[in-house]
């Protein structure tokens, strides 16, 4: 795990100032004075607002910054984006997605305002912790309290590499996927199964286990 970088730190408050300011001036001071008598709406909109703030800012930096798949290098402009991209999540985003409090219909919207891409009738009610690293395509659903993750931290080796689900797939229960699995169409993975980094799993594939390993074919 490396120590996240003072010039990263500085540059995420700046923007979560900026994120605040936007909240600020787009609710209370245009409307303040009506919010006086209806506390509950003011606080709901200024919530709504500043989430809806933040998932612009972030997209923002990281479309001129981009965070690149393969390793990152210590002290380099990618740790950097990287540090920072890692602030929006442990000081805003995980707050959204870890506690299951938001409907699984509205959790896929905020992956993909979080940048994951996420066919139709696709959805996940586990955990995606890298969405811009991470594909899945139509009517594939992700099963409850399965974790995805398209980076690894091996001690100070640090990378990303993009998890890949196809059309028509089921991740069971309590699932976990590591960076780099790809899993073709109409395959399904078992409850509890722990799918290693790089894994391929073909077409019409069942499989499953800790590690996770072929059973049988569709």
């Amino acid at each position: 795990m490396r120590t996240i970088k003072f010039n990263a730190i500085l540059t995420f408050t700046f923007l979560f100032i900026i994120i605040v300011l936007m909240t600020f001036l787009s609710s209370y001071v245009p409307y303040g004075y009506y919010y006086k008598g209806f506390p509950v709406l003011f606080v709901f909109l200024g919530f709504l607002l500043f989430y809806l703030y933040s998932f612009l800012v972030y997209r923002l930096f990281l479309s001129f910054f981009p965070l690149k798949e393969g390793y990152i290098k210590p002290d380099s402009k990618q740790e950097w984006v990287y540090h920072i991209y890692l602030l929006f999540y442990l000081i805003l985003f995980y707050q959204l997605i870890r506690p299951k409090i938001i409907p699984v219909p509205i959790l896929k919207i905020v992956y993909l305002l979080l940048g994951a891409k996420l066919g139709k009738n696709t959805f996940c009610s586990g955990t995606i912790l890298d969405p811009i690293f991470t594909v899945a395509g139509d009517n594939t659903i992700i099963g409850e309290d399965s974790c995805l993750f398209a980076h690894a931290i091996e001690g100070s080796n640090l990378s990303h590499k993009r998890i890949t689900i196809g059309n028509n797939v089921t991740i069971g229960a309590k699932s976990i996927l590591m960076s780099g699995v790809s899993i073709g169409d109409h395959s399904i993975i078992a409850a509890g199964s722990v799918v290693l980094k790089n894994t391929a799993i073909g077409k019409k594939e069942v499989w499953g286990g800790n590690p996770a390993k072929f059973i049988k074919s569709l």
